[in-house]
């Protein structure tokens, strides 16, 4: 979807309006969502997707993918949250996920940033340089 400058800007600027103490305001979403629908701009439509798709990003910003080979003790992933909370902020969701095509190692996503230490990394990169 090519989105204009009048959409880009409309849609950041909401997406700015959205925060409330720092984090997404459900109600002041839907209350920006009615406004915008109710005055119908130029092409409004646009403007809510290109917004959808911003809040999308947002929110694959505060949550945290950890895959591992195996079940991974509670000491250790309380410090890997605590560590990852204090690098992206307190309101970071996780999930932690048993992959066992990894190998062995860890590997975490939060929103584009990965860190992958698997073993299944390690040889594909391996492979690629012989």
């Amino acid at each position: 979807m090519k989105i204009n400058k009048e959409v880009r800007q409309l849609s950041r600027e909401m997406l700015r309006a959205s925060f409330t103490d720092g984090q997404l305001d459900s109600g002041r979403i839907a209350s920006l969502v009615d406004s915008l629908i109710a005055r119908k701009p130029r092409n409004y439509t646009n403007v809510l997707k290109n917004y959808r798709r911003l809040l999308r990003l947002e929110v694959e910003k505060r949550h945290a993918r950890i895959e591992t080979v195996s079940e991974v003790d509670r000491e250790t992933s309380l410090t890997l949250v605590a560590n990852l909370k204090k690098k992206y902020g307190s309101d970071l969701t996780t999930e932690f996920v048993v992959n066992p095509q990894l190998l062995g190692g860890m590997r975490i996503r939060v929103g584009s940033d990965v860190w992958d230490g698997t073993v299944r990394n390690r040889l594909e990169q391996l492979q690629q340089q012989l």
